[in-house]
C-alpha cells in the first residue's frame, strides 16, 4: 500500500511563518492552486508568445511567480 501516491504534499522547513518552522498546507495548496492556473494560462501564454515575446513570457510566468507565491504564503502553516 502507497501512502500519498494520490496527490503530492509540498513541505517547506526553515520558514519564520510559525512556531514549529514548516509548512505543509500552504505550500500544498499553493501546488494546486499552480496547477490549476497552468492549465489555462500556459496553452493561452504560448500562442500570444507567438506574436508578442514578453507579454507570452509573462502570462506563461505567472503560475508559478505570483499564483504559487500568494497562496503559499497566505496560509502560515
Amino acid at each position: 500500500m502507497a501512502m500519498g501516491a494520490g496527490f503530492p504534499v509540498c513541505i517547506q522547513c526553515g520558514t519564520h511563518d510559525n512556531p514549529c518552522r514548516c509548512k505543509v498546507v500552504g505550500p500544498t495548496l499553493g501546488f494546486a492552486a499552480f496547477l490549476v492556473a497552468a492549465v489555462v494560462e500556459w496553452p493561452v501564454g504560448a500562442l500570444i508568445f507567438c506574436f508578442r515575446h514578453p507579454k507570452g513570457r509573462r502570462i506563461m510566468a505567472h503560475p508559478a511567480t505570483v499564483v504559487f507565491r500568494s497562496v503559499s504564503s497566505a496560509i502560515p502553516f
